[in-house]
């Protein structure tokens, strides 16, 4: 799909039904006309435990894997302190390998540590449990062999095939949002996603404080993807697209106000005019995220937003 200003556009799969029935059919056919309109990837959430109805992600992604052949398929993010990160890396490894080598894998620490305790987890000490984990997975991903001597993990002599198709390991995205976290993200990624419940002016700001850290950090700022997720809904009726949005937001993060404070309503033309803004800050991928009338949405960005931008 092109754009005036290059950008890749990418966008969420249907992945969660608050009226308790997972949509297959939906999920074929929204995965094969995104391919067919030259997206540039499809992207799931992680949610493991909840009352949304929702698949887990890399389930979904190798059946994605399975239906599509060119299209790059991504986690935004996965929440990797709840996975013991020698399964994460075969489970990814594997992913990689059932999709042709079109995955892209993000990561992040998550915004509480509620769940930790349903896991087994100690809530102490997650920053360096999460870098642990990384450390560990991309041996794994690039050793013949491993030893490990960790705070969390200790691995001797431990040996993982295959390889990740891509070399060498899978592009690593990290959703953060705070300096540190965004720092981690500059030296021990590839790229990073601004999160759906930041606003415009939020990203614009994160997004300097990236360049800077760029600069300090000596990395390449052409080779570091910067991306955003947009929670959206394109109708030129707003209040009824908002009253959709409330109940979608209610259901999968419990706060129907978050609807107000995170998604962009209107019609076509609205939507374009707020991703432009984006684009002009320095985002070079762009993450839609409709969370009803999928199919309908995904032809209307196809056909009257992305020429805009």
């Amino acid at each position: 799909m092109r754009t005036k200003s290059g950008v890749k556009l990418g966008i969420a799969l249907p992945q969660g039904f608050p009226d308790g029935n997972i949509d297959m059919d939906l999920i074929r056919r929204f995965a094969a006309r995104a391919e067919a309109l030259e997206y540039s990837d499809l992207w799931v959430s992680d949610q493991v435990i909840g009352k949304l109805p929702i698949l887990e992600v890399t389930t979904q992604l190798a059946y994605v894997a399975a239906l599509t052949s060119k299209i790059r398929i991504g986690t935004s993010v996965i929440v990797s302190n709840l996975r013991q990160p020698v399964q994460l890396a075969k489970s990814l490894s594997s992913l990689d390998h059932l999709s042709g080598g079109r995955l892209t894998v993000g990561l992040g620490l998550g915004t509480t540590t509620r769940a930790y305790s349903a896991f087994g987890l100690d809530p102490e000490h997650r920053v360096s449990r999460f870098m642990e984990g990384i450390q560990i997975m991309k041996a794994l991903w690039t050793q013949s062999s491993v030893d490990f001597d960790g705070t969390f993990a200790q691995l001797e002599g431990i040996t993982m095939e295959p390889k990740p198709v891509q070399r060498p390991h899978p592009p690593l995205w990290f959703g953060a949002r705070v300096p540190d976290a965004m720092r981690r993200a500059i030296r021990n990624g590839d790229g990073w996603m601004g999160a759906g419940s930041d606003t415009n002016e939020g990203f614009l700001k994160e997004h300097a404080e990236l360049q800077v850290m760029l600069a300090e950090e000596g990395r390449d700022p052409t080779t570091f993807a910067v991306s955003k997720r947009i929670y959206f809904a394109i109708d030129s009726d707003e209040a009824r697209a908002m009253a959709r949005l409330r109940t979608w937001m209610g259901s999968y993060y419990g706060n129907p106000d978050l609807a107000d404070r995170w998604c962009i309503v209107g019609t076509a033309a609205v939507i374009a005019e707020n991703l432009i803004e984006l684009v002009e800050s320095g985002a070079t991928h762009l993450m839609l995220n409709p969370v009803f009338d999928e199919m309908e949405q995904l032809e209307i960005i196809a056909e009257e937003i992305a020429p805009l931008i």
